[in-house]
């Protein structure tokens, strides 16, 4: 009970950052028309798709959450993960990039590149260092092989 309630609770940050936030910051909610509507549509989709994924891979394979509260126990490197290292984040700015194309939302906009800046921060000074401790030699060679935000061709194989 107490797994299922950790994952439960990790649920919040993204709910929070693209749900609760939007709702809250964009105060005339239009929806766009003909092909940006679609391509609004159709990126946040793909973001939902990379944020499934990447949590399902955070359970399977890292045994944790995707909360930096309740981390995986061990290194994830497969999956989307073996493209790029921080996919979950990237998957959220996608879904914030569809929500604002298919609302036609400056200010959904705004907040998709806070949320970029600030993560890219965070990652620098905190997870990146963190990482390191908990993970070793394990992480750097990863860190070395798999960028940041720009996904690999082909997926890093340890």
């Amino acid at each position: 009970m107490k797994y299922i309630l950790q994952h439960l609770v990790s649920f919040l940050l993204p709910i929070t950052v693209l749900i609760v936030i939007p709702l809250l910051i964009e105060p005339h909610w239009t929806m766009a028309s003909g092909l940006q509507l679609i391509a609004g549509l159709g990126i946040l989709l793909a973001g939902l798709f990379v944020v499934g994924q990447t949590i399902l891979t955070f359970i399977r394979i890292g045994k944790g959450t995707l909360a930096p509260w309740s981390p995986t126990r061990k290194l994830v490197v497969g999956g989307m993960y073996g493209y790029v290292r921080n996919p979950m984040i990237l998957g959220v700015i996608t879904v914030l990039l569809g929500e604002a194309l298919a609302f036609s939302s400056i200010p959904i906009l705004s907040w998709a590149i806070f949320v970029f800046l600030i993560n890219t921060l965070y990652f620098i000074v905190s997870e990146e260092p963190g990482l390191e401790d908990r993970f070793g030699e394990e992480y750097r060679e990863y860190k070395k092989n798999v960028p940041r935000w720009i996904p690999r061709r082909r997926p890093w194989k340890p």
